[in-house]
């Protein structure tokens, strides 16, 4: 609980056997932590077996894709009545520790997002080298100014917080089922107007291969989608925008 509060994790998992009970087993040592999904999204034999010597609530998601199993997560945590939602990965990669940064944050955002970009964050051994780095910067630098956003200096983490009025806001909204769905909640957040802030987390060496930031071509390529991704939801807002001018015009 978090000042009489609820809070829950997401993890989503494919390929990460070898690190998701020790992820599961730290977040439930955070004072804060009520209860843990883990959607198993086609995961690798045995995964179900170490979720299972956890207390962590293992659920099914048969299409795959990263946004999919999210989604699945999230509707999850709605029927568990979360007053926060916290969506992680349990690859070894991000610190149970931090909930408590994005907690702290939330008595003031309905919406915390979590940044891997900082250098004195980024652990020795973890995949963030200068192409994924700058990467996420330069995509997230387009988002903060095609939608006159407040800071944003990475896209792909997938750490971050929600409120249960923030999802219910815009769980309907979603169309992304695959490695895109972290911008577009965070797009659907910005043109919501949900108020955002985004800080700094640590960042740590995987447990395994990613199967998407593994693979520089494949990082490039989901990096060119996000960016017409953005630039379908900037188009879309203004045409919105367009249109309700008009109609107040009469």
């Amino acid at each position: 609980m978090w000042r009489g509060k609820k809070v829950v994790v997401v993890f989503p998992t494919y390929n990460e056997k070898n690190s998701i009970r020790n992820a599961v087993s730290e977040m439930f040592a955070e004072e804060y932590v009520d209860d843990v999904i883990v959607v198993n999204n086609n995961a690798v034999f045995g995964t179900d077996e170490e979720v299972k010597k956890t207390k962590a609530k293992l659920i099914y998601e048969e299409k795959q894709g990263y946004g999919y199993s999210i989604k699945c997560g999230l509707k999850e945590a709605l029927r568990l009545e979360a007053d926060f939602i916290i969506i992680s990965e349990p690859d070894g990669t991000f610190i149970s520790h931090d909930v408590v940064k994005l907690l702290a944050y939330s008595d003031d955002f309905d919406a915390v997002f979590g940044t891997r970009t900082t250098k004195e964050l980024i652990m020795q051994g973890a995949n963030m080298g200068v192409f994924l780095k700058w990467g996420n910067w330069t995509v997230a630098k387009m988002v903060e100014l095609l939608f006159n956003t407040t800071v944003l200096t990475d896209v792909g983490c997938t750490m971050k917080l929600l409120s249960r009025n923030a999802l219910e806001k815009i769980k309907d909204q979603f169309t992304v089922g695959g490695s895109r769905f972290g911008v577009e909640l965070m797009l659907l957040v910005v043109i919501n107007r949900i108020n955002f802030f985004e800080i700094p987390l640590n960042y740590s060496r995987r447990v395994g291969l990613s199967s998407v930031t593994g693979k520089k071509h494949v990082a490039f390529l989901l990096g060119l989608k996000m960016i017409s991704l953005i630039i379908k939801y900037r188009i879309k807002s203004m045409f919105c925008k367009f249109r309700l001018k008009r109609k107040q015009l009469g």
